[in-house]
């Protein structure tokens, strides 16, 4: 048994009648001195702390009456949970009945983090072990023989972190966060994939006359919308109110149920949707039932349209925005009509608004210049002066 005194600077343990430091050679003050109080029994080692002496002193004795008598207890330190058996037996039973997309972190979670540190402990996994999952992600590479997206690696980051907040909140992991101590990537959310006004116009001759007109149907209200592909595919019949010229989007993603108005031809686009089975869904599959992706389509529609390869069939929304925000609509009304819940979002549109105002400044230099000797030039003021 022992009990010792910590150095405050260094955190080094020493006798009580150390007056300096033997690591650092700082001096032990008088006061406000750590005690700590060690005993070893039966090969465990336990410790107590305290800043009072003649309580560690006590804290001592008392350990030592009690394996006289034998009644001194080892406790013994329970093994942390593994970062698989809490996702498997507690977290993800809890994900699935809390967020909407909870099978995209179920499928991060089993591609990336399982096979990569699923078998260690909690309280052993360490930031070198996610710096290491990091530079993995950063080698890999996705279905189309790409490198992984930096915002990819970014989920995986904030998979693993909410992991860890949930489990102290939860009183089962009492350590420190690794998570913390690692830089997530930096991500450029600056928009610059939207049509040419010459692409737009291709687009919209070859969805004219293209074969699929549900295919056509499901471009086009994407086009004239600016709705997630997601949110297309779940719509029904139901959620669409001709008379007042709006459309339901049900339990969207981050946001509760959302009304956004339709434009004349948003209406168009539904009123000539196909309708070859009774289904609710109105962009539907085969035999009318709900539809997942228009990938195969759109990459046809695209090559014959002229598009540039990068742009995806998710971008119509980012197309959307962005010439609603060239045009010089607010910022705050591009985020009503995408559903975005914070604004920060939006914000990636901002340099459009920037080149807006651009525009508009421009423009008032001609309106200013002096006109033709005699030409009055109207600034909105009376003739009184008023």
């Amino acid at each position: 048994m022992a009990i010792l005194i910590r150095c405050k600077k260094c955190k080094t343990e020493m006798k009580l009648s150390t007056k300096k430091c033997k690591k650092c050679k700082a001096a032990i003050p008088a006061k406000g001195k750590t005690y700590k109080v060690i005993v070893r029994y039966q090969g465990e080692k336990t410790t107590r702390t305290t800043t009072n002496l003649e309580l560690a002193k006590n804290i001592e004795s008392s350990m030592k009456v009690d394996i006289a008598k034998g009644e001194y207890k080892v406790q013994k330190k329970k093994p942390a949970i593994t970062l698989h058996s809490f996702w498997k037996e507690q977290y993800f039973p809890w994900l699935k009945e809390n967020k909407k997309s909870w099978n995209i972190d179920n499928y991060n979670y089993k591609n990336h983090l399982k096979p990569a540190i699923g078998k260690k402990s909690l309280d052993l996994i360490t930031p070198f072990d996610i710096e290491k999952i990091v530079l993995s992600l950063k080698k890999r590479k996705n279905k189309q023989g790409k490198p992984l997206a930096a915002a990819t690696i970014k989920h995986q980051l904030i998979l693993l972190n909410r992991i860890f907040n949930v489990a102290e909140q939860w009183g089962i992991f009492s350590g420190q966060n690794p998570c913390k101590k690692v830089k997530k990537p930096k991500l450029n959310n600056q928009v610059t994939e939207y049509l040419s006004s010459n692409e737009l116009s291709s687009l919209l001759d070859v969805l004219e006359t293209w074969e699929d007109r549900m295919q056509a149907s499901i471009v086009l209200f994407s086009l004239y919308t600016g709705v997630r592909p997601k949110e297309v595919f779940k719509l029904e019949w139901r959620d669409i109110d001709y008379e007042k010229k709006t459309v339901t989007l049900r339990d969207p993603k981050g946001v509760l149920d959302q009304i956004l108005p339709l434009s004349p031809k948003a209406l168009n686009v539904l009123e000539d949707v196909p309708k070859e089975y009774d289904t609710p869904f109105i962009f539907y599959s085969v035999s009318g039932k709900q539809r997942k992706t228009i990938r195969h389509g759109w990459k046809q529609i695209k090559e014959l349209a002229g598009i540039h390869k990068s742009f995806r069939y998710y971008d119509l929304r980012h197309n959307f925005a962005s010439y609603l925000v060239s045009s010089g609509e607010s910022l705050y009304t591009v985020q009503k009509l995408l559903c975005h819940k914070d604004s920060k979002t939006t914000q990636r549109y901002a340099h459009l608004a920037d080149e807006t105002l651009r525009d508009a400044v421009n423009l008032s230099d001609n309106l200013l210049e002096p006109k033709a000797k005699g030409e009055v030039v109207n600034l909105g003021v009376h003739k009184n002066g008023k």
